[in-house]
């Protein structure tokens, strides 16, 4: 039954308070609504690598302090909102509060922002352009050596005062949305496969290395598995945007070996908060039983946070060989990782 059947007005639709009747942009008159002390909190994730958020924390990236300078401008933006965004108020701000939050293992720096006023209108819009420009000045810092880093999930995260009241994301179910990021895979069972072949990518030869990888992992239950193939020059790029979707494993084939062009190791090792030596060796050991050339193999193994990578060689036999080690340990790994216990 509708409310006009049950005899009730329909609620009315939500309309945008900064279009007049005719449809024309206007600035919203406060003067009639009340004098309340009102707050508004915001909230982003600052996502580079491991060892960028490291050199953060300790001050080694050969400029200011860059949390500090970070945090001015964020407050500093906050003051100028109404000059940044055409139709916000001047309003008088009590105090505007900056906050980091640095996780190492998942290379994010979360940035939060508080900003407090007593008066007729919000300050919803300074708390976000404070999180906002923040970021951006993170990024700023730190773009000479991850030019890759990103901003995400920019978004009000609470609110008190005003004609609302107390507002949070989480009790708000028709507002609150699930941040993961535009790139994010689930964690659980996901798996990427990187190939590492200049004359793949250029489609002068099929690749068979990716495919023979992305049909062993989802025989052992991965999904969804994808297999992207890159140019040997863009595998450092390749792997760095993969690492930061935290896929529960990712896996590379080709670039492991003594030429100019084999950059996989180099590319992999910033990504590395734990390495795992003994299974890479393992790898080279199982080969050297078929080819003497398994020992020029430099690949790494180890989690870039709660994803295991592993660098196999380029060729079917040596993707065989590492497959074939990590078909014993695989398992095992991600399950003491992830949750502890022993061997």
């Amino acid at each position: 039954m509708t409310d006009a059947q049950a005899g009730q007005s329909p609620s009315p639709e939500p309309q945008l308070t900064h279009l007049d009747d005719g449809g024309r942009v206007r600035m919203v008159d406060v003067g009639d609504k009340a004098v309340t002390t009102r707050t508004a909190t915001a909230e982003g994730v600052f996502r580079t690598r491991p060892d960028v958020v490291r050199k953060v924390a300790g001050d080694d990236l050969g400029k200011a302090d860059v949390l500090a300078t970070a945090r001015l401008a964020g407050i500093g933006a906050a003051k100028k909102t109404s000059e940044l965004i055409p139709l916000c108020h001047q309003i008088p701000l009590n105090s505007v509060k900056v906050h980091f939050d640095l996780d190492e293992a998942a290379g994010e720096i979360r940035v939060e922002a508080t900003a407090r006023t007593t008066g007729r209108t919000g300050v919803e819009m300074e708390a976000l352009t404070a999180v906002s420009i923040a970021g951006l000045t993170l990024h700023d810092m730190v773009k000479a050596v991850d030019p890759l880093a990103t901003m995400d999930g920019v978004r009000l995260a609470a609110k008190t005062g005003g004609k609302r009241g107390d507002w949070t994301r989480e009790s708000d179910d028709d507002n609150a949305r699930p941040h993961t990021g535009p790139a994010a895979l689930d964690a659980g069972r996901s798996g990427v496969v990187v190939v590492s072949s200049t004359a793949a990518a250029r489609g002068d030869r099929a690749d068979t290395t990716g495919p023979a990888i992305e049909s062993w992992l989802s025989e052992r239950g991965f999904s969804p598995v994808e297999v992207h193939v890159v140019a040997d020059a863009d595998i450092s790029v390749a792997l760095t945007e993969q690492a930061r979707r935290s896929p529960a494993v990712l896996l590379t084939t080709g670039g492991t070996g003594v030429s100019p062009d084999d950059r996989t190791p180099e590319a992999t090792a910033p990504h590395l908060e734990l390495e795992l030596p003994g299974v890479a060796e393992a790898m080279r050991a199982r080969g050297l039983a078929a080819t003497p050339t398994a020992a020029m193999s430099r690949g790494l193994v180890g989690f870039a946070g709660r994803t295991l990578v592993a660098n196999l060689p380029g060729s079917a036999g040596g993707v065989r060989d590492g497959l074939a080690v990590l078909d014993e340990l695989l398992e095992h790994l991600l399950d003491v990782h992830a949750h502890g216990g022993g061997h």
